[in-house]
């Protein structure tokens, strides 16, 4: 047993937060948790998945030609860029759920599904 509790069922945003928040308590890392200091970790992590398709070129979706140890690596640095987001979020006050859905709305408003787009807006 490697340590690492496997799930499967669909996982919320609000079980995320709830297990940071108390990942962070067990370790008494919550003065540490500040938005400014997420903030950094998060941009870090996203450095770190940069890295990982920095010279790939363009890859095709579902990632067909990558080793296993690759899309694990991935899923990996995904997760940490997710989990310092939900921290942050949490840390803020925020509700990522709804100001995801929130967001969608805005951008559905902004660029209409009749409007095809030939560049990037």
């Amino acid at each position: 047993m490697s340590g690492v509790e496997e799930v499967d069922e669909r996982v919320s945003l609000d079980f995320l937060k709830h297990k940071m928040a108390k990942f962070a308590k067990e370790r008494d890392w919550d003065h540490f948790h500040t938005p400014r200091n997420l903030l950094l970790a998060l941009v870090g992590e996203v450095g770190e998945v940069s890295e990982i398709f920095q010279w790939k070129g363009e890859v095709p979706k579902g990632l067909p030609d990558w080793k296993e140890e690759e899309r694990i690596h991935l899923g990996e640095e995904l997760s940490d860029v997710l989990l310092y987001l939900v921290r942050l979020a949490d840390m803020c006050g925020i509700d990522l759920g709804k100001a995801a859905l929130r967001k969608l709305q805005l951008n559905a408003i902004k660029y209409k599904a009749s409007n095809k787009y030939t560049q990037h807006p």
